[in-house]
């Protein structure tokens, strides 16, 4: 489990971009948000996340196939324990489990 989280990140994210915009609204809870091509604008306390993505070419192993999705979070004026409560929920509602 991540402790701490920067102002700004990346990640790969094993999904659609549809996949990506049907589970954003629950991973936001009720933060309000404006949405556009490709970019999030998301109110977080006193300040707010930008997040935007782009689709990547899938993943290939063997005969799996994984679709990705490049996601970048920058945060700005966003406490650390308020990126931290924020990302403990969005890792919850987007985590892609397997077993």
């Amino acid at each position: 489990m991540q402790t701490v989280y920067p102002e700004e990140f990346e990640r790969e994210m094993a999904c659609t971009e549809g996949e990506w915009l049907r589970m954003l609204p629950a991973s936001l809870g009720n933060l309000p948000f404006e949405l556009d091509q490709g970019h999030a604008r998301v109110c977080v306390a006193n300040g707010h996340l930008t997040l935007s993505w782009r689709r990547q070419p899938e993943l290939r192993i063997a005969l799996l196939k994984l679709p990705r999705l490049h996601v970048r979070f920058l945060f700005s004026s966003v406490s650390d324990e308020q990126r931290f409560a924020f990302m403990q929920r969005f890792d919850l509602y987007t985590h892609r489990g397997g077993g």
